[in-house]
């Protein structure tokens, strides 16, 4: 994702003192690190034996080097506006293997769910059931710290881009984690099945929509930060778009620990998007805050209004001007 000059000054400056200053291991690393199981399994079918984790603050301290080191390396050179591309390349790396073990994790707790519900007293039995346990355990041990890293990984990515870290398709959503964006179907699914906790966020729900060009970040993070007075327990709901203004809504989301539902497009041609707008409304939203952009915009903002949901709505012509054109100007 491009580097923006507004949001670098507001985030890079404040944030990465304090995230130096605070080098020592967080309640999250070790919780993560710091008290292993007494016997884990690696993989399937070795023995269980006594494996160490990595110390706590090393990893936390290796974690926030990496992704400072490719921005530092590239800094001032002309490879500068490519290092947020790696950068977020590494952060995913991290993502995609907890995805892995999560999805191990659920087969593993599927394939014990059988062995409860059909038991059978043989030794072999007992030592199947209790292998896949611990197998199950140390798979979401493992899990549960790759997804530490990420979350500081991707909050040393926001403190060096200017922009949340988020993944390109599917959630990001943890408990240790301050900028959660959780994809629309995981958090539909978890609202119908009332599945994983952490795809389900409670609270009053938010919609915002806007283009993906659209450069007064400044309006709308004030607005923003008027409604987040009265819904302090919102959850924002936007239309999922990596660029533009509901890339600056993100933002916001992120340095305001708020959760962030992407509800994207799933699928192609109008009828999809139309269907969209519908389920935005029919989740019942408290507030939402509406750019002006294409007829699809100007469906939401019927649908929405129809419904009977306040609208704070802003023009493409009432944006201040850009940062640059302003430093011409003057």
């Amino acid at each position: 994702m491009a580097r923006t000059a507004s949001t670098n000054s507001v985030s890079r400056l404040a944030d990465l003192p304090t995230l130096y200053a605070e080098m020592i291991a967080t309640p999250e690393f070790q919780a993560a690190f710091g008290d292993p199981m007494p016997l884990s399994i690696v993989e399937l079918g070795d023995e269980p034996g006594e494996h160490d984790m990595p110390e706590p603050f090393a990893v936390q301290a290796e974690c926030g080097a990496i992704i400072a080191t490719i921005f530092d390396l590239f800094a001032g050179t002309r490879l500068e506006p490519l290092s947020a591309e790696i950068a977020w390349g590494f952060v995913n790396s991290f993502h995609f293997v907890a995805g892995k073990l999560e999805r191990r994790e659920d087969g593993l707790a599927a394939e014990i769910g059988d062995l409860v519900r059909h038991p059978d007293m043989s030794e072999v039995y007992n030592n199947e059931l209790e292998e896949k346990q611990l197998l199950c355990q140390s798979t979401a041990e493992h899990r549960e710290a790759i997804e530490c890293m990420r979350d500081y990984a991707a909050e040393m990515y926001r403190a060096q881009s200017g922009w949340p870290w988020s993944p390109a398709r599917g959630s990001r959503a943890s408990s240790a984690s301050s900028a959660s964006q959780i994809a629309a179907q995981d958090f539909l699914r978890a609202r119908e099945l009332a599945a994983r906790e952490k795809h389900s966020p409670k609270g009053p729900i938010v919609v915002f929509s806007g283009p993906a060009q659209w450069h007064d970040w400044e309006t709308l993070w004030a607005r923003l930060d008027e409604v987040h007075q009265r819904v302090p327990h919102m959850s924002l709901v936007t239309t999922g778009q990596r660029k533009g203004a509901d890339a600056i809504a993100a933002a916001w989301a992120a340095r305001n620990s708020v959760p962030l539902v992407a509800f994207g497009l799933y699928g192609s041609g109008r009828k999809t998007a139309f269907t969209r707008n519908r389920k935005l409304a029919e989740l019942k939203p408290v507030e939402a805050v509406l750019c002006e952009g294409s007829g699809l915009q100007a469906n939401l903002y019927q649908t929405l209004k129809q419904a009977g949901v306040p609208i704070h709505a802003f023009r493409k012509a009432d944006q201040i001007a850009d940062t640059a054109v302003r430093r011409m100007r003057a």
